[in-house]
């Protein structure tokens, strides 16, 4: 039996809870979060006690791994502290918002040879994780073109914004950390990025100093090309598309729907909107992620996706803010 603390009780903290809750060989024990009723809540749902402080988490014996689904802000100390104590984690993207931090996080846990996973919960969607294995079995060749689009039906509320790092730290991580996913491989990584965007869906979005629309061309060392186009506005719901171009053929990977019903009658063709939002959309990836992080801690193995990923990610987000602010391709 593993025990976990859990930090944060907001949106994906509760995700993450009801997850943890239905793995065999795993308790939730702790969960700890500044708004006290939310993490008194949550623990009641799943038989955890609340944390006095987090103070109190580090210092618990018993406690063999930390999830965070807290504030981006917070997920570096966390993560240091969680090694300083000898924890495994679990943590939500990205690792920091600084690179130079992020990269000290990774040097800790590899000081501490603990387990630490980033929440890109993108590579255990069922379907984008079939693209990969048919890619991996070589079914449309050499991969040489991957075309991601990600939409999200609204954006978050400009208080979010003005900390989350902009747009290319905050939401595009995700498709940075897909495009290394599917096309770089033995090695192969970015060596030329372009990124453009606009304030294109709420003036108070670029009040802010953020963008809420973006194009991102990607070259890799081996010559393999990603183009990225994201939207914080999409009014028919959750928008979360890839095309994977190879030598023999493509992998195109669509959008989840509440159903397949596919109706036809007089006044057209219709089918159902996508998922309304990612809550919905990833909901069993998150699942999924989980259950690997934790199988993988119990066999002894290695995790999927590691800090490195995560830093690898930040590299990249990094390099498509400059490159917009400069109006200039950043070269690595």
């Amino acid at each position: 039996m593993k025990n976990v603390a859990l930090f944060g009780a907001g949106r994906i903290g509760r995700i993450h809870a009801a997850n943890l809750a239905a793995l065999p060989g795993i308790r939730l024990k702790t969960v700890s979060d500044p708004m006290a009723d939310s993490a008194r809540e949550v623990a009641a749902l799943h038989g955890a006690d609340v944390a006095p402080d987090i103070d109190a988490v580090f210092a618990d014996a018993a406690i063999d791994a930390v999830v965070i689904a807290s504030p981006t802000t917070t997920h570096s100390d966390l993560i240091l502290r969680a090694a300083a104590a000898r924890k495994h984690v679990f943590c939500e993207k990205p690792v920091d918002l600084s690179v130079a931090r992020a990269q000290a996080c990774a040097d800790a846990i590899a000081t501490a040879n603990v387990a630490c996973m980033i929440g890109f919960q993108r590579r255990f969607d069922p379907t984008f994780n079939e693209a990969k294995a048919r890619a991996q079995r070589g079914e449309i060749g050499t991969p040489e073109m991957l075309v991601i689009t990600s939409r999200d039906p609204g954006a978050p509320p400009v208080d979010y914004i003005k900390q989350s790092g902009g747009i290319f730290r905050d939401m595009l991580i995700h498709d940075f950390d897909v495009f290394r996913w599917m096309l770089c491989e033995e090695g192969d990584e970015a060596v030329w990025l372009s990124a453009t965007g606009s304030c294109l869906t709420d003036p108070a979005i670029a009040t802010a100093g953020d963008v809420d629309s973006t194009a991102v061309t990607l070259r890799t060392r081996s010559g393999r090309l990603c183009q990225i186009n994201t939207s914080r506005r999409a009014a028919y719901g959750y928008d979360q598309r890839f095309e994977l171009l190879g030598s023999k053929g493509l992998l195109a990977c669509g959008n989840h729907r509440p159903t397949e019903v596919l109706q036809m009658d007089g006044q057209g063709v219709r089918t159902d909107l996508p998922e309304n939002f990612f809550l919905q959309r990833y909901r069993e990836a998150y699942r999924l992620e989980l259950a690997h992080f934790f199988g993988q801690l119990q066999a002894g193995r290695a995790v999927r996706t590691t800090i490195e990923d995560g830093v690898a990610a930040q590299r990249l987000a990094d390099a498509a803010a400059e490159s917009f602010a400069q109006g200039q391709p950043v070269l690595f």
